[in-house]
């Protein structure tokens, strides 16, 4: 028995800033916003600055709505992971020499997870704050196909993550 308490002793010291949830959704942000705000008690509100990346040249802007939970000091973020940006590009090999072509180019947020709709980043998280639970949740809302934790440690993308 004596192991069991030494090692809850040691993980009390081990914090992860902040927890990541995929989530899989075809609603619109606004409409998925509300689900997460009836189902997990939140207050998520659109916040006007997007998050801007670029990936190949191509930049992306990705909307986000924040809660901040003043009595956990947790801060919540709903993110979009998938950002459409319309490029033209010259053809050269055309018979009319001036079109362009439009290319549609995907920009993400974690390129390594391009299925996933939506990214939920929950900063200030305590050894006390129960993901699995808020993925069951989740998976409650008829609109979401599914969620699941992202380990963000084996992430290369992660710097995308700090605004």
């Amino acid at each position: 028995m004596g192991m069991a308490v030494h090692k809850l002793q040691i993980d009390d010291f081990v914090t992860i800033d902040y927890e990541l949830i995929a989530i899989h959704s075809s609603l619109e942000d606004y409409r998925l916003a509300y689900f997460l705000n009836k189902n997990l008690r939140l207050l998520l509100e659109k916040c006007p600055n997007d998050i801007e990346v670029t990936q190949r040249g191509a930049e992306g802007s990705f909307s986000r709505f924040i809660y901040e939970d003043p009595e956990n000091e947790i801060v919540w973020n709903l993110m979009h992971n998938k950002s459409v940006v319309v490029t033209t590009q010259q053809n050269e090999s055309s018979l009319f020499g001036e079109t362009g072509i439009d290319v549609a180019t995907g920009v993400y947020l974690l390129p390594e997870f391009k299925k996933v709709d939506y990214i939920l980043k929950v900063e200030n998280t305590s050894s006390f704050f129960n993901t699995k639970e808020v993925v069951e949740n989740l998976l409650k809302v008829s609109h979401i196909t599914t969620a699941y934790t992202i380990n963000h440690n084996k992430l290369k993308s992660k710097n995308n993550l700090i605004f």
